[in-house]
């Protein structure tokens, strides 16, 4: 009997899994969002975001995919919108905030998110979001300030590009932004593992690139992908980070 209802759950993984994938195929890979669901559009997490979101979908030109939840993913689905880009999501059934009571999106159309019950398929499906198997392939993971589900996320996928695991066959970029020093006790407790020994010299600093601001996200992503960025993009943003 146990092991009837185990081979039915994992069917029901697989399946879900398989959509995930039928959907990143649909709307392309692209750039996938990490962060908080509790920080609300007054938040000035949010507001830095939003702009995010839009100027880097600007920049790259590509899908932008979260956990299509409330909060920060929120903001970075929003200002893809403004740009006018294609978004993509993989919610969960529970989601942290204001968006518990139902597993729809409140404004997204069906066809671009899929409502996952288990984590497991989720993960699967931000993950494959962000492979690079051709140079064509812009994608990244942009880390925004959160909690425990937006840490196991990051080091997660950070585990995967260590090992080798995330089959990509070209580097994905991984952004840490550390708005207001949010990351900063988190990375001083990293720099101790490298006291300690428990990862190598340099090994974390070379999965991920901490960025304080928009501008230096967007920098670092122009430079990459050997891409322009605009000076409009440039005033703009250094105008609303000095704000």
């Amino acid at each position: 009997m146990i092991q009837l209802i185990l081979k039915k759950e994992q069917a029901q993984v697989r399946k879900e899994m398989e959509q995930c994938y039928e959907l990143i195929h649909r709307l392309g890979r692209g750039v996938i969002y990490l962060g908080s669901s509790r920080m609300g559009p007054t938040h000035s997490h949010y507001l830095q975001a939003l702009e995010l979101g839009r100027e880097i979908a600007n920049l790259l030109d590509c899908t932008s995919w979260s956990g299509a939840g409330p909060g920060l993913m929120d903001a970075a689905t929003k200002g893809a919108l403004q740009a006018g880009k294609p978004v993509g999501g993989f919610k969960i059934g529970r989601e942290a905030g204001e968006w518990t009571a139902s597993n729809f999106h409140p404004y997204l159309p069906l066809e671009v998110y899929f409502t996952c019950r288990f984590f497991s398929a989720r993960k699967h499906g931000l993950v494959d979001a962000v492979v690079r198997n051709c140079s064509s392939d812009r994608t990244a993971v942009v880390a925004l300030p959160g909690g425990i589900g937006t840490l196991d996320e990051l080091f997660e996928i950070l585990a995967l590009i260590q090992l080798e695991r995330i089959g990509s066959q070209l580097q994905v970029p991984v952004l840490l932004m550390n708005y207001d020093s949010f990351y900063s006790k988190l990375l001083d407790f990293l720099d101790d593992c490298e006291n300690w020994g428990t990862v190598s010299k340099g090994e974390v600093a070379s999965l991920w690139k901490v960025c304080d601001s928009n501008l230096e996200a967007l920098a670092y992503l122009a430079e990459f992908y050997g891409l322009p960025l605009s000076e409009k993009s440039r005033q703009e943003t250094e105008s609303r980070s000095a704000h």
